[in-house]
């Protein structure tokens, strides 16, 4: 059998007030809209729900009489909206059982724009030089709008700049000093900001006056901003400022008493100041001034700026119990500053005998019932109205006990507190009584014992009722708590474990609580080291695992019964290295040694032995430690000196604290600092040197590191001396990078041996030299030509070039250079060709058959060249033939091929046929077999199956001729598979 089980749950939301989620915000319609409707919203949130109406212009809308009106929820409908009717400050106020609350105003105005005059407007006509002002006469319009003129035809626009001014004001088109080109016709065109429709004016002629032309005359200001100007915070201000004037005025700004704001900007060729995001600062007199050579004037305007309202504090909901004061304030910040008014469910509160208003405040003595609403603060200026609101609750209710009756449980001897708590409004009268007895109201039981347990009445009553509640009281033996050991110490690494016993009323059940520092242990978050141990009911113990030093501190075993709460205390002292150093301090800083001073951190309990200092640089792979005096830096000290530092290095130091048990961890770095300069210490490496170009000693080393340059104005000494020469010649080179010198000398022979040696210096002075070494200067170029230079010819194509190898000396030949040419031809169309080393034989390729040759051999080395071998001819073999070999044949038979072709017969220019080169090689593969013969025949062996391709060339002294048509000759393990066949 099932039954079916229904829950209901009933949501109780507190009924209160309402409080504004969307307010109506300013609103701008275009009236040249499709849609006619306008929406001004509103909405509130309450319970219950509120109910909504609107007020335009201070005066509530019957919303049921008037047609064009419709709510929806809060949202005020307008239909056919029109200015005449629906211009105006809208207001929302919503309601219900609780009270009223007024939304802000919001301005609804529309957006349109009239059409111009269709009137035939008059022309104008002005002398040359003279200034002229067109007239704009805007139609009505709303908001604002912008100017352009049109000159002569759309979209032929006036450029503004300084001759040429559009007032972005009135709209009319100024134009200092009139010229020959500015006649024409002139339309004003404007532009509604909103929906951007344009209209034209209608058109105003300008013409020239034959009567002359106008003289230079002085400035005359005719567009300026008001003597004051009024400007909200935040927005940009425009000052307008132009004058007419023969020559063109210059327009220059100034502000009085103080500069003009960095943020302004000047537009329109100065005639125009634009002050962006306007500030309190930017209040001041301005000054426009206009200047041209027949003098000057000027026009001055003050902006002030004005703020609206804005809240600094507001007022809260309250809950007061009858009787009580409300004192509510709030406070708005504004220029000009704001005045306040009350309103109470969106009525006006006057001040009465109960009631008091002064600015911001409001202040109700001995609040009732009737007092309770909504309440809103409004703090206006001539500018805006902001609006705060709070929920007044008057609290009144009999007395009620949550809980009754309530069971006490006290130890002996303790004191105990009888409370009476209900829930009432306004505050009740309390009275106690034990039996028929009234006790005294002081609630408290002092040293209490057996005889004070039993039953105690409390009774609460205010003018709405009256209510009881019981307390029942039971006296308990006292609880004791013991936590052993008390005091213990402990190196880190090691376990502790701290026993909590306890002694109670067997009756009452006890709960525990280990605490470290008064803050409650979290085992799970302790990463295993504390281990919670219920040994038997009454008592527990908490082991340490590997202690750690933040472990060190005051435990407590916190004991709990219905009754009583106890603590017992125990302290933990932890051993470990010790804590880092206090901050770094370098006394004195010398090249090579700095005085530091530390103060000791905390020894964790064992005392600390020693110090050890420690370095980095730019230089250092990380921290390393240093060399002290004294060595070694003990534990009493605070002070020591690091000695053994590079000159000129910038340097961080550290203190790192050691005791018995370990090493801690480091101070804080101290702040960067650089030893002094000294002279170099370190002389530069690895000195060698040679090669280079004729006449040049080349010395190079390896730079020093800046590591040991030891201070600024670094650089080498180079110093160098022939061998067997006593004075040292020396030379500066003042690059710290540097890595070579080279010493030019037209007297150095070719590799004459010097010593060298390179030293360094700095600002200070000068440092070590090197070790002195043997360095040879650059050797000249080969002196000798080459001897017994042979040259024959190997075919028409190459020739093989022979000599002898030149002695060395001091100029060794790195190579040979073979130059060559026909003998036909000029010597600077000759070619030339080097070895790749010393190698004393070169064929020449690419030649030209049965030719003449001349040819001559240089040695060259870095230097340059030495003189060439005396000429040498040689001609080349006459070509070979072209015809190829004709009229293959061959005879297959087994494995062997017999193969003959016609003899090739040579031209009167090409070299004799001396034999014939016959090829093999199987299909597929790149080997092939090479076989000569003097006849025109052959016998060739086929050992494999397959497709063997045979081809035949003619062999010449000038090489090998044309290579015949190929024969394809197909054989199957060695026995034929076609039959034979000539090709």
């Amino acid at each position: 059998k099932s039954s079916d089980l229904t829950l209901n749950y009933v949501v109780l939301v507190e009924e209160c007030g309402p409080v504004f989620v969307q307010e109506p915000d300013d609103a701008i319609f275009p009236l040249h809209s499709e849609e006619k409707k306008v929406m001004m919203s509103c909405e509130a949130r309450g319970n219950p729900a509120p109910a909504y109406s609107w007020f335009i212009n201070g005066t509530e809308v019957d919303i049921e009489a008037v047609y064009r009106y419709s709510l929806i929820d809060g949202n005020l409908i307008i239909t056919n909206a029109s200015e005449t009717a629906d211009y105006g400050r809208y207001q929302c106020k919503a309601e219900n059982s609780y009270g009223t609350v007024l939304s802000r105003d919001a301005l609804l105005q529309f957006t349109y724009l009239g059409s111009f005059s269709g009137r035939t407007r008059g022309g104008v006509s002005v002398r040359e030089g003279q200034g002229v002002v067109l007239m704009c006469t805007p139609p009505p319009h709303s908001p604002e709008i912008i100017y352009t003129w049109v000159f002569n035809e759309f979209p032929s626009f006036v450029a503004e700049d300084s001759r040429r001014f559009i007032s972005q004001v009135t709209g009319n088109l100024y134009v200092s000093k009139v010229q020959p080109s500015d006649v024409g016709s002139y339309i004003c065109l404007v532009k509604n900001t909103v929906t951007n429709a344009r209209v034209l004016s209608p058109p105003t002629p300008l013409t020239l006056r034959t009567d002359g032309t106008m003289g230079e005359y002085e400035p005359k200001i005719e567009v300026h901003f008001p003597q004051s100007v009024l400007a909200a915070r935040g927005v940009t201000v425009s000052l307008e400022c132009f004058a007419l004037g023969n020559p063109v005025p210059t327009i220059t700004w100034r502000k009085m008493n103080g500069n003009i704001p960095k943020k302004a900007r000047l537009r329109k060729s100065q005639a125009v100041l634009e002050i962006p995001n306007v500030q309190l600062e930017d209040t001041g007199t301005y000054e426009c001034k206009a200047e041209n050579p027949r003098g000057g004037t000027a026009f001055k305007g003050h902006i002030q700026i004005y703020t609206f309202p804005q809240w600094i504090s507001t007022i809260n909901d309250s809950q007061l119990d009858s009787g009580d004061q409300l004192h509510w304030e709030c406070k708005a910040t504004g220029i000009p500053r704001p005045t306040y008014r009350w309103l109470r469910n969106g009525e006006l509160i006057t001040p009465q005998s109960r009631v008091e208003v002064v600015n911001g405040e409001l202040i109700i003595q001995k609040v009732q019932q009737a007092d309770s609403g909504m309440y809103q603060c409004v703090a206006e200026n001539k500018y805006g109205a902001i609006y705060c609101s709070a929920e007044l609750k008057i609290l009144a209710s009999p007395p009620v006990f949550s809980l009754n009756p309530v069971r006490l449980i006290a130890t002996l001897g303790k004191d105990v507190l009888l409370e009476c708590k209900p829930r009432a409004s306004p505050k009740p009268r309390v009275t106690w009584r034990r039996g028929d007895r009234r006790i005294h109201p002081s609630r408290r039981i002092i040293n209490s014992s057996r005889s004070d347990e039993g039953d105690y009445v409390c009774r609460a009553e205010n003018q709405f009722g009256s209510a009881e509640m019981t307390a029942m009281l039971r006296v308990k033996e006292a609880m004791r708590v013991e936590l052993s050991p008390c005091k213990v110490e402990v190196t880190v690494g090691e376990s502790v474990v701290l026993s909590c016993k306890v002694s109670h009323d067997p009756s009452l059940e006890v709960a525990f609580q280990w605490l470290l520092n008064q803050q409650p242990l979290n085992f799970q978050q302790e990463g295993g080291h504390f281990e919670y141990i219920q040994r038997q009911s009454s008592t527990v113990d908490l082991m340490i695992r590997s202690i750690l030093l933040q472990h060190a501190g005051k435990y407590s075993c916190r004991a709990q019964t219905s009754a009583d709460t106890l603590f017992a205390e125990a302290e933990v002292l932890v051993r470990g290295p010790p804590g880092p150093p206090g901050v770094v301090i370098v006394e004195e800083i010398t090249d090579t040694t700095a005085t530091l001073s530390w103060s000791g951190g905390v020894d964790n309990h064992s005392p600390i032995s020693s110090y050890n200092l420690q370095a980095r640089s730019p230089f250092s792979l990380g921290w390393q430690t240093l060399r002290t005096d004294p060595e070694p830096v003990t534990g009493d000290m605070e002070s020591a000196m690091a000695v053994d530092l590079n000159p000129w290095v910038d340097y961080e130091f550290r203190v790192v604290a050691s005791n018995a048990i370990g090493t801690g961890d480091p101070s804080a770095p101290s702040r960067r600092v650089r030893t002094k300069e000294a002279v170099p210490s370190v002389a530069p490496a690895n000195v060698s040197g040679g090669n280079g170009r004729r006449h040049e000693l080349v010395t190079s080393w390896e730079p020093v590191s800046e590591e040991f340059q030891n201070g600024k104005g670094f650089g080498y000494i180079v110093a160098f001396r022939a061998n067997g020469t006593r004075g040292w010649k020396e030379k500066m080179v003042t690059s710290a990078d540097s890595t070579t010198y080279k010493y030019r000398d037209e007297t150095f022979p070719p590799l004459t041996p010097f010593e060298v040696k390179v030293g360094v210096y700095n600002n200070k002075g000068d440092g070590p030299f090197s070790g002195v070494v043997t360095v040879y200067s650059a050797e000249g170029e080969p002196r000798d030509a080459p001897s017994e230079v042979k040259a024959s010819s190997i075919s028409s194509k190459e020739i093989k070039v022979t000599w002898r190898q030149i002695n060395p000396g001091p100029g060794r030949p790195r190579g040979y250079e073979v130059s060559y040419r026909k003998d036909s031809e000029q010597e600077e169309s000759g070619k030339k060709k080097k070895t790749a080393g010393n190698e004393t034989s070169m064929v020449l390729t690419g030649l030209e058959g049965n030719s003449v040759y001349v040819i001559t051999v240089r040695g060259f080395n870095s230097i340059g060249q030495g003189p060439a071998s005396t000429a040498n001819t040689a001609k080349t073999k006459k070509d070979p033939p072209v015809q190829p070999p004709a009229n293959l044949m061959w005879i297959q038979e087994g494995t062997n091929v017999s193969l003959n072709w016609e003899p090739v017969k040579s031209k009167d220019n090409e070299s004799d046929v001396i034999g014939y080169k016959v090829l093999l090689s199987q299909e597929g593969r790149v080997h092939h077999q090479v076989m000569r013969t003097i006849t025109p025949s052959a016998v060739l062996s086929l050992p494999e199956g397959g497709t063997y391709i045979i081809e035949v060339r003619a062999v010449s002294e000038g090489g090998e001729g044309a290579t015949s048509s190929q024969v394809r000759v197909l054989t199957s393990s060695g026995k034929t598979d076609t039959e034979p066949k000539s090709n």
